[in-house]
């Protein structure tokens, strides 16, 4: 992302009774990373603000900064361990950074989180790797955000904890600070039964889990599981079992030593983007002059096929390489007059498996170019790099397909931003059945990804479709995005939290 530049009080560290009220902040989130990071250019020296990767960010952000409430997080480079933290203040943000040693990330973040976590929790794609010592350091890491939750929290706050990398948090920070509302939101897919069983320290995962007063999961299923992996691993009863999204959550029945009895929520939240802004966004006059530039560098060509993605192996680009390769070589689709934009953006560049996946999808897109491109006019064009918020949404409005192909993916947000971009009611989106997007976005070409033949005709049909088919999809999927935005998203979850603070309006900006 682009960078943005700070003023030179910004750059110093602040001592953080100067910037949180004397009573602790009275909304705090709990993420492992901030949603910006500070970074010094090796260039001219100055330190800047640097936007971090990621869905979350993007959709809890806009909601942060108008309710002015404070964000735990590793601030996303490692530092000696036991460095002391201070509040920090960026525009209406209050950040409060949890320093990382380096073999703390490794064990942690590149071990148990992403070794072992992320690919048990999408299916088992790649193996899991057990290691002791990644769950240690898991342990251990997950303890320190607690305390520095604990230290920033105001008396009753309410604190919403996110995501995979912190499942043992909300337990410990009961612990420490049984006044607080906890919350507990996993962005990505929550496994079958069956796979989770797996893990050696299942039980503690869940127990930590459920020192949170309501866990949410994007769809009712991941709810489901986790409801009877609490009852059969934690001995917790079923008060209420989880319905559709929309109803009621499940109740769990938690004993605890002192009160005797402690009722968790647990539903669905599907997760969405600040789509009235994005849209606004996309029909600017600047944005709508660059995707036409992006047309005509691109030659301008009959059809533009656009995939934006992380690049992981849950997303699926080698299967839409694999689709539009087939459909090049039997003639359904042609080069003359459609041009594929793969945006790559880099992940996780030390571990081996995502460098050998980087170079077999630059060797597809090399062999796609060399039968079916010609001189300026490749038939993909890739680019391993992240996009800044106004190009990718000129991109949005520049292209005609949108291919989403995850084999796995908790919600795919970049499904809804190409939606929430489109007020022309042109393009057509293709989507994997295996993203949590396709419950809610029940008008686009929806495809199994594991059936290439499937992800061929998906694609066919969308570059081939009338201009009245795409405006009624289009208009349908609109109505959808829209009206479930991320402020929706999550009104609606700090309400069942039972936030004692008012969620309905944001608070007053301050200069």
């Amino acid at each position: 992302m682009n960078p943005l530049p700070m003023d030179a009080a910004k750059e110093a560290p602040a001592p953080q009774g100067a910037l949180l009220p004397a009573s602790g902040a009275g909304l705090v989130v709990v993420a492992n990373r901030l949603p910006v990071s500070l970074e010094q250019s090796a260039g001219d020296g100055v330190r800047r603000w640097r936007r971090s990767p990621g869905g979350l960010v993007n959709a809890l952000e806009p909601f942060l900064r108008t309710h002015r409430g404070a964000w735990v997080g590793w601030p996303g480079t490692a530092g000696p361990a036991g460095t002391p933290a201070h509040a920090w203040r960026h525009e209406e943000l209050i950040l409060y950074p949890v320093a990382l040693s380096a073999e703390e990330v490794d064990g942690f973040y590149e071990g148990f989180s992403n070794a072992t976590l992320w690919p048990l929790y999408h299916d088992v794609i790649m193996p899991p790797r057990y290691r002791r010592s990644w769950w240690d350091a898991y342990v251990h890491v997950n303890r320190r955000f607690a305390q520095a939750t604990a230290d920033i929290s105001a008396p009753g706050a309410t604190v919403w904890v996110q995501d995979y990398q912190l499942q043992l948090v909300p337990a410990m920070l009961r612990e420490l600070r049984p006044d607080l509302r906890i919350g507990f939101f996993l962005h990505i897919p929550f496994p079958p039964v069956e796979l989770f069983m797996q893990v050696p320290w299942r039980t503690q995962l869940v127990q930590g889990l459920l020192g949170a007063d309501l866990i949410g999961f994007h769809r009712p299923g991941g709810a489901r599981n986790f409801q009877w992996l609490a009852r059969r691993l934690a001995g917790v009863r079923v008060e209420r079992p989880v319905s559709e999204v929309g109803a009621e959550p499940g109740l769990l029945g938690v004993a605890e030593p002192e009160s005797g009895r402690r009722v968790v929520k647990v539903g669905a939240f599907p997760i969405s983007v600040d789509a009235a802004d994005l849209d606004r966004l996309a029909r600017r006059g600047d944005v709508q002059r660059r995707a036409e530039q992006i047309r005509a560098e691109l030659g301008d060509p009959r059809k533009i096929i656009l995939g934006v993605d992380r690049l992981d192996y849950t997303k699926g680009i080698d299967i839409r390489l694999r689709a539009l390769h087939e459909l090049l070589a039997e003639g359904r689709v042609s080069a003359e007059s459609t041009t594929m934009v793969q945006i790559a953006t880099p992940s996780r560049e030390r571990v081996d498996h995502y460098l050998r996946m980087r170079e077999d999808i630059e060797r597809t897109v090399g062999r796609i170019n060399g039968e079916f491109g010609r001189v300026g006019r490749p038939a993909v064009h890739y680019l391993h790099t992240s996009v800044g918020r106004e190009e990718l949404a000129a991109l949005y409005c520049a292209a005609d397909v949108m291919l989403v192909t995850p084999l796995r993916d908790g919600m795919n947000l970049v499904a809804k931003e190409y939606v929430a971009c489109r007020a022309d009611l042109r393009g057509a989106l293709v989507l994997s059945e295996f993203a949590g997007a396709a419950a809610e976005l029940t008008s686009a070409f929806q495809v199994n990804p594991y059936h290439l033949e499937e992800v061929k005709s998906g694609l066919e049909k969308a570059l081939d479709i009338s201009r009245a088919e795409a405006g009624r999809r289009m208009r349908d999927l609109r109505a959808q995005v829209l009206a479930h935005d991320v402020g929706h998203w999550a009104r609606s979850f700090l309400t069942t939290l039972g936030d004692r603070t008012p969620v309905g309006e944001p608070a007053a900006r301050t200069a």
